[in-house]
């Protein structure tokens, strides 16, 4: 037995417990006035010194543990907050994505609907007007879309033909390489082609389940622009007073970012149809202006959206007979446009409130596609755009902000400002 203060693992101890009592090192006040402290005070006692080291660790121990589990409570408490947001989202998606898309056309024909509005028109009546002009642009994408696919199945014929003979080269590819029998090849086709009738009944329920949000995301879009002002000041309502300036600069942003990244992107939609059905018709691909709308639609599907519609296109191009030469044009033709649209358009779509760095970009469309699957991926940049902006105007959240912006560029100085710099150095 040796004299407590004299052990060398015990005296680290006791600095520690000097640390806590001095407030260094945990700032956890109901553990420092009721655990550490009253211990501390016990083993200053003479009959505790006298006690086997052994004990006096376990006692030492026991009263350390509650500053340890605070730091264990607290990053299990984050994971579960985390585990709980997602398992929501999931789970949710049938309501949440046809209210999330209603939430963001709404925003997007507020600035028509109140124009009618100013002109004397009913509100009812002018967000009617604005719902029946969304139809119509719908109806007519979609339109445009049946006719391009209505002279696409007219060259069906053809393009049958030419899959087969690929198909043919492929299983002779095979058969000379691998050894395996055209017979065992079209087993195992068939065997697949057994999963065909489930996978139409899948597609079947898909497209009704499809026409169901769409008629939700209608009625929702009517009600948000209607009762607009009621939810306004519910939101000012339910925080504190000195706060409702801030709320409202909050509101206006929301509503002038997802207006500029829905015209925007509109847009440019429309800019990549005519590039691509100049690029495509200069390769000469059979239905140009097909693949253009497809590409251009599926732009809003950031990185993934725009590669998918060229890579079909390429087999599109493969099928149709066309060489290496028509390949490498569609490919020139995507990296022209991609450039185009990286330095020209995309500062049309996002503006500098809402500028998102890649990383998180990626980030949220992977989290996108598993939450939510293709709507998901559709709503990832808006929403985050949204939640950019509300963390930038809470002074709590404002680091999160800036870490899913994107670093701002220092401004080079051109030779003209560094005169003028040299010029007030001088005075």
């Amino acid at each position: 037995m040796g004299s407590l203060s004299r052990h060398p693992v015990l005296k680290r101890q006791i600095k520690r417990f000097y640390d806590i009592k001095n407030n260094k090192r945990f700032k956890d006040g109901p553990i420092l006035k009721w655990k550490i402290i009253p211990a501390f005070r016990l083993l200053r006692k003479p009959g505790f010194a006298r006690l086997s080291i052994d004990y006096n660790l376990q006692f030492i121990s026991f009263f350390l543990m509650p500053v340890q589990k605070t730091v264990l409570q607290k990053t299990i408490r984050v994971l579960f907050f985390f585990f709980l947001v997602f398992a929501s989202l999931y789970y949710a998606k049938p309501f949440l994505v046809p209210v999330c898309f209603a939430g963001l056309l709404a925003m997007l024909f507020l600035p028509l609907s109140r124009a009618f509005e100013t002109w004397g028109i009913n509100r009812g009546i002018a967000i009617l007007i604005c719902v029946v002009l969304l139809l119509l642009i719908i109806s007519g994408i979609v339109s445009i879309i049946t006719w391009q696919i209505t002279d696409l199945t007219s060259d069906l014929g053809n393009i049958k033909e030419k899959v087969q003979l690929i198909i043919q080269q492929v299983e002779d590819y095979i058969t000379q390489t691998f050894g395996i029998s055209q017979q065992e090849q079209q087993q195992v086709i068939d065997e697949q082609s057994k999963n065909a009738n489930g996978f139409i009944s899948a597609l079947g329920s898909t497209a009704m389940s499809f026409l169901v949000d769409f008629v939700l995301m209608l009625v929702y879009i009517f009600l948000f622009m209607f009762y607009r002002s009621h939810i306004k000041r519910f939101l000012l309502q339910i925080v504190p007073k000195k706060e409702n300036n801030n709320t409202e600069e909050i509101i206006h942003n929301i509503e002038k970012v997802a207006q500029q990244y829905l015209t925007g992107l509109g847009l440019m939609i429309v800019c990549l149809w005519i590039m691509y059905s100049i690029g495509f018709s200069i390769v000469g691909l059979k239905n140009a202006f097909f693949f253009a709308i497809l590409c251009g639609l599926l732009e809003i599907v950031p990185f993934v959206g725009n590669l998918t519609g060229n890579t079909l296109a390429v087999l599109m191009a493969i099928t149709q007979g066309g060489g290496i030469g028509m390949v490498i044009g569609i490919v020139i033709t995507y990296a022209i446009v991609q450039f185009l649209q990286t330095y020209f358009l995309e500062p049309l779509v996002v503006g500098a409130e809402v500028n998102i760095n890649p990383l998180f970009t990626i980030v949220v469309l992977v989290v996108g596609e598993l939450v939510w699957g293709i709507p998901g991926m559709v709503l990832a940049i808006p929403l985050l755009g949204i939640v950019k902006i509300v963390c930038d105007h809470i002074e709590a959240l404002q680091p999160y902000g800036a870490l899913i912006g994107s670093q701002r560029k220092k401004k080079r100085r051109g030779w003209l400002d560094k005169i003028n710099l040299w010029h007030s150095r001088q005075k």
